[in-house]
């Protein structure tokens, strides 16, 4: 095999594999922002995505909407509408 052939191949085969990460990085981005739509820790599930890819994002689909944070006092959390009725 020459050199320029096989530096050609390695060329496409890095190639190849920064398109794989840059996929999967763009997957945890995803996968971070239906989390917060889902009042779960987009910081969390970002970081588990980068190891569980596309499984997180099956468990994020499937689990359900967590209700609102309530405070030591038993309101709701910070950044909640208040309404009077």
């Amino acid at each position: 095999m020459s050199p320029f052939l096989f530096a050609a191949s390695q060329t496409v085969a890095v190639a190849g594999l920064n398109d794989y990460f840059v996929g999967w990085g763009t997957l945890s981005l995803i996968n971070a922002g239906l989390a917060q739509s889902k009042n779960r820790s987009g910081l969390a599930w970002w970081f588990l995505s980068l190891f569980l890819g596309p499984v997180a994002t099956f468990l994020i689909v499937v689990l359900e909407k967590r209700g609102p944070d309530l405070d030591e006092a038993g309101g709701l959390g910070k950044g909640a509408v208040y309404r009077e009725v």
